[in-house]
């Protein structure tokens, strides 16, 4: 997902989209893709928005990656990214990713995931972020603020069966007036008891989320 004008990160978005922003010299975006393409992802599609023009050079330079445009990325939340995939979501198993991560261990995409999952962090104490409440397990609650849980990090792997199901929700969901809030998980969220999802945990420095000027400037400092 692609989409988003990345406005924390201004002025350096005001011409070039957060996603193709360099760290360690690398644009962010093809660190994801780098790891995708390790795992053996034959097909990968960037849902673009703002300055979604700058995206095509990728699809010169993978030639696996193609372009899908988001007409509505300014006036509804990422649920119109998913929606923006919807002939295709359900083909086959799904990475579902965000696009302004910095993939430091490809070894993340590596592991065979038998179910379908989010990735998470563990972070002890309390979190104001996305997180997942699990139950025997299986993630029961995704939403905003918990304790001693997983923080959410921006990957997703849904297996076929999970996807379709998603695909319809979403779809569903999109033509409800309220949609233009909804972020993607939302939808999930509402629809866990037809989904079987559990967690898939990262460590600390394996990806990172730069969300300001200055979160980039630490990491770019540190090597």
């Amino acid at each position: 997902m692609a989409a988003g004008l990345g406005s924390r990160m201004r002025p350096l978005t005001e011409y070039t989209p957060k996603p193709l922003i360099p760290v360690h010299g690398i644009p962010m975006i093809e660190t994801v893709i780098h790891g995708l393409q390790k795992r053996g992802v034959r097909e990968i599609y960037i849902v673009t928005g703002y300055l979604g023009e700058q995206f095509e050079r990728l699809c010169d330079k993978y030639e696996n990656v193609h372009i899908l445009k988001n007409p509505d990325y300014l006036t509804k939340n990422n649920i119109s990214s998913i929606y923006a995939a919807r002939e295709i979501l359900g083909r086959t198993d799904t990475f579902i990713c965000e696009s302004d991560l910095f993939v430091a261990d490809e070894s993340i995409f590596l592991k065979e995931l038998s179910h379908s999952c989010y990735y998470g962090r563990m972070q002890k104490g309390y979190s104001d972020d996305w997180v997942f409440d699990l139950e025997n397990g299986r993630i029961s609650r995704i939403g905003k603020g918990g304790t001693d849980t997983y923080n959410m990090v921006g990957i997703a792997y849904f297996k076929q069966k999970d996807a379709k199901i998603l695909n319809e929700e979403i779809m569903k969901a999109y033509e409800k007036e309220e949609s233009s809030d909804l972020f993607w998980d939302d939808v999930v969220n509402q629809n866990l008891d037809k989904l079987d999802l559990t967690i898939e945990p990262v460590k600390e420095g394996q990806l990172v989320e730069i969300d300001t000027v200055e979160e980039l400037e630490k990491i770019n400092e540190s090597r």
